[in-house]
């Protein structure tokens, strides 16, 4: 596997400290390894003492451990005063996001298991969104929508994002596109909260500090009739991500080098924990590509503290008073792993799993077919004017076709309104008409899990793919034979301009 030039070192609470691969540094841990509980001897030491007059015990109430974000969440959410990582807890669900895949499935076993005239814990805690299979005509697909839009009828759910009219997406105001932007767009996303969804890319949430999983239809339909889930708390990774981030990277190249070093199954059922000034420098949009991918590490969520970024963003998006926690000084972690992103390279995942890394420059022989940009991971505005700045500074032609999907409408509509910087007033849409891209397509999941034949920009056939989705598993894009390139925006408008896998240095430098 190739390594970046960027640095990385790793200490553990449990483990010696190991070199991970990297030119080593120190890794002085913030946090403290002392178990404090301490054993309380019940040996009885007399059984006779001279006459006093009588004497209570002293009380010093309990002893508190120190815990991390993770651990605070399940507390507050379990009416637990302390928790450890393997305790199982009943967790009281602040959100339940479900959508047009898996949503008909989780509403049938809510109405098996709770009686068909059940109604759910609360209607206001519901979010329904489709966005994977919409601009089709494929009918079950269209099925699996009117099921959803029956059923929030019948409960009077409140947050509905419904699509009517198929063949113009902005014909329908509701409708909002991909559910983890729409959840954060649409103010859904708060600190200190449990936002579970049936999606496991639900994990995007956890920029905003607080816990978001992906849950399967079953656990889905008892959350809908009580509100709550059986969770284990997990241990936490902490990523201690120093340095100034290049004008070159992205997020994506972060979280592609993450995976990169601990493997699709680094994580498996642990807290990814983001700290470090290079991730207080990110923007939301930025933050939550980060979380996005730890499910492809195996997370079993992914956070990042709240700060004055996560409290401007919400600023205008909600009106729910919510509580931002923050891991204490002395919590226990897993591992720490740091690293110097102002070393880091832009990087690719090659075919066919995320974890398989190398640098963008090491794959320039690698011929391509087209380019993808959208999707839960690179869909966002900001990911479209990442996108435009390549565009711009190259001032040539695609020469492979290049499919445009805004992640939902408030994006589609930024790409065709927000002036680029730089640019003299041009916006997104412009660019990229210039460029000779694809018109930008309906905001959906669109071709990102392969989907019905129809869904635009699909890979019917096999072919060799630059996207900014999140999976390059064989035929997740549509065809088994098809070879998925993964990587940032910046990486993906440089291959498009050139048919090749290509660093973005070469434009943007």
């Amino acid at each position: 596997m190739a390594s970046s030039s960027a640095i990385a070192s790793s200490s553990t609470a449990f483990i010696n400290k190991k070199d991970v691969g990297f030119s080593s540094i120190s890794a002085q841990p913030s946090f403290s390894t002392q178990n404090f509980r301490k054993r309380v001897s019940r040996k009885i030491v007399s059984v006779m003492s001279p006459q006093q007059s009588e004497r209570k015990p002293s009380t010093t109430g309990s002893v508190k451990t120190a815990m991390t974000m993770t651990e605070k969440i399940f507390a507050r959410a379990s009416e637990k005063p302390q928790l450890s990582p393997g305790e199982n807890v009943w967790v009281n669900v602040d959100v339940l996001m479900t959508h047009d895949v898996c949503g008909p499935g989780s509403i049938g076993i809510f109405k098996k298991e709770f009686g068909e005239n059940a109604k759910v814990w609360d209607r206001e805690k519901l979010v329904i969104i489709p966005d994977h299979y919409i601009f089709t005509k494929d009918e079950r697909a269209n099925r699996n929508v009117d099921i959803l839009r029956d059923f929030c009828t019948e409960q009077n759910i409140k947050y509905f994002y419904d699509i009517k009219d198929l063949g113009n997406f902005k014909a329908n105001p509701d409708y909002k596109g991909v559910c983890h932007i729409a959840l954060a767009q649409e103010g859904h996303c708060r600190p200190g909260e449990v936002l579970l969804g049936t999606d496991s890319h639900t994990c995007t949430a956890g920029a905003f500090g607080q816990f978001a999983t992906g849950i399967g239809n079953t656990d889905a339909g008892f959350v809908l009739g009580t509100g709550k889930l059986l969770l284990k708390v997990p241990p936490t990774l902490r990523f201690v991500m120093e340095g100034e981030m290049p004008d070159y990277l992205l997020a994506k190249d972060l979280i592609l080098q993450i995976i990169g070093e601990i493997s699709v199954s680094g994580a498996t059922y642990k807290s990814m924990e983001f700290v470090g000034t290079t991730v207080e420098s990110l923007t939301m949009e930025e933050r939550m590509t980060l979380c996005n991918m730890v499910v492809e590490a195996g997370g079993k969520n992914g956070v990042v503290p709240a700060d004055s970024t996560t409290f401007k963003y919400l600023e205008d998006k909600t009106s729910v008073p919510y509580a931002a926690v923050y891991s204490d000084a002395e919590a226990r972690f897993v591992s720490e792993y740091r690293f110097d992103i102002s070393k880091l390279e832009p990087l690719v995942a090659k075919p066919h799993s995320p974890d398989n890394r190398a640098l963008a420059r090491e794959c320039k022989d690698v011929k391509i077919d087209r380019v993808y940009i959208g999707s839960c991971t690179g869909g966002k505005t900001e990911d479209f004017m990442a996108a435009a700045k390549v565009f711009l500074a190259s001032g040539q032609k695609v020469k492979v076709p290049t499919f445009l999907v805004p992640a939902t409408q408030k994006v589609w509509m930024d790409v065709y309104s927000l002036p680029v910087p730089g640019s003299g007033g041009k916006t997104c849409s412009q660019i990229f008409e210039e460029a000779g891209c694809d018109t930008p397509a309906s905001p959906s999941c669109g071709a990102c899990l392969g989907g019905p034949k129809d869904t635009y920009a699909r890979m019917n056939e096999p072919q060799v793919c630059v996207s900014t989705t999140n999976r390059n598993f064989p035929g997740r894009m549509g065809h088994k034979e098809g070879q998925i390139y993964l990587t940032s925006p910046y990486t993906a408008a440089a291959s498009a301009l050139t048919g090749f896998v290509t660093d973005p240095r070469e434009f943007l430098q």
